[in-house]
């Protein structure tokens, strides 16, 4: 049971609260590349309950600062991107993207202090494909994380993003809750529309698996496993919580399957998913014994025309305000939920449970087992940085690399589960070279 004090830590995320501070200390994802022009125009970003403005000067560099002014106050959003800097259009004072105030053009020459004026920007990155932003201690600033997908070549990687209309843990938390696979996805799949080799239809003979979770340097994990018939064999679907808002989903063989999810906080009430992935990951249970698409299983999205409002950006044409477009018919004939597709069926449910979840309602089992040791672990980390500035897991490891995937394999029943997972890094393929390095 999650107390009503411990509810608030965990879903606020504003300047100020304790896991809005810890949310601080990491790089965060915030845009695609691609939706920054030099010289184009800025873009509203809320982040952490910020309202923030971006933009790509005519150099190239980002820029994510306060959308305000500090002159007073007015919205640089309206602000003209021209020559190295963005200039507010009430009184022409212009910043580059440092935040550094490099024209005052109002205000006499001998009476001109633009060298004490400071706009409160954030520091920057971009790496294949994506625009990152730390909105912590800027004269403290990490390495970017060694997540493996966020790794890869831009040419390797695909990129997703999808605005959800609840708060950032009850979206997190539908993607380290392995069981609902085999309903919420799967509920109208039957067996024998799957590949016998395909290791996924033990989700189909067994929907109800078996729980490890523990704690790791960069978070928690699980490992959750089913029998599959032979007495020494076990089929494994193990998966990553990694702060301090990723998951690595087990939707496909470990040993080719190169994925993280960033649920990332716009506000208490608003999360961006993000979606990171090798173009060549291996896939789940995806395809019938014909080749082709199981039922409610495609991933396929529609985006609604972007705004230039603050939840403007990659938001769904199926929403709330048409009931995720179910289709009671195919629900009652072909599919369990009437409602097309994975992220969508995730999307309606996690939204459907309101802007916050009401914990005191909610009664966990033994299948929620990573859900309970994720939130201990948060928990722990917000509340051991408040007393004492303790630093939370994950901002370090060996080489800078996290050594994390997910996936599912078949392994010999006598293994402990961690043992097995770490056999498994072993004898990943590791097509991206990525583990391998790292280990050497």
């Amino acid at each position: 049971m999650v107390t009503p004090r411990d509810s608030e830590i965990l879903t606020q995320v504003g300047d100020g609260t304790m896991m809005g501070n810890l949310m601080r200390k990491y790089w965060i994802p915030a845009a695609k590349s691609s939706e920054l022009v030099a010289d184009g125009d800025p873009i509203r970003l809320m982040l952490l309950g910020e309202k923030l403005v971006a933009f790509r000067d005519n150099s190239g560099k980002v820029g994510v600062m306060d959308h305000r002014c500090p002159h007073r106050c007015a919205s640089l959003f309206f602000g003209r991107n021209e020559k190295g800097g963005i200039r507010c259009v009430y009184h022409g004072w212009k910043f580059d993207v440092d935040g550094n105030c490099l024209d005052m053009p109002n205000v006499p020459e001998k009476q001109n202090f633009k060298h004490k004026v400071h706009s409160k920007a954030y520091q920057t990155r971009e790496s294949n494909g994506l625009i990152w932003v730390f909105m912590g201690d800027q004269q403290n600033i990490p390495a970017l994380p060694g997540i493996e997908p966020a790794l890869l070549e831009e040419g390797e990687v695909r990129i997703i993003f999808v605005q959800r209309e609840c708060n950032w843990l009850q979206a997190l938390e539908g993607d380290i809750d392995t069981s609902h696979f085999s309903w919420l996805h799967a509920g109208s799949i039957e067996l024998d529309q799957v590949p016998a080799d395909n290791p996924g239809k033990y989700q189909l003979i067994n929907r109800a698996p078996d729980l490890h979770v523990a704690d790791t340097e960069w978070g928690t994990m699980y490992g959750a496993y089913r029998d599959t018939g032979e007495p020494d064999k076990l089929y494994w679907r193990m998966a990553q919580f990694l702060f301090p808002f990723w998951t690595m989903p087990p939707d496909g063989d470990l040993a080719e399957h190169i994925i993280a999810r960033a649920w990332v906080p716009m506000d208490d009430k608003h999360t961006m998913f993000v979606h990171i992935s090798w173009k060549g990951n291996a896939q789940g249970l995806r395809i019938d014994k014909d080749g082709k698409p199981l039922p409610g299983i495609k991933l396929g999205m529609d985006y609604k025309p972007r705004d230039t409002s603050w939840y403007g950006r990659w938001r769904l044409t199926s929403n709330n305000s048409n009931d995720y477009k179910i289709d009671r018919k195919a629900q009652r004939n072909s599919s369990f939920t009437g409602i097309n597709g994975i992220h969508l069926q995730d999307q309606a449910i996690t939204e459907s449970m309101g802007p916050i979840t009401d914990h005191n309602f909610e009664h966990l089992a033994p299948s929620d087992l990573m859900i309970t040791q994720t939130r201990k672990a948060l928990l722990k980390a917000a509340k051991e940085m408040d007393k004492g500035g303790k630093q939370p897991p994950g901002l370090n490891s060996e080489n800078g690399f996290l050594r994390a995937r997910a996936g599912d394999f078949v392994s010999d029943r006598a293994s402990k589960w961690q043992d097995a997972y770490a056999e498994q890094l072993r004898r990943c393929v590791d097509p991206t070279g990525l583990l391998n390095s790292a280990s050497n």
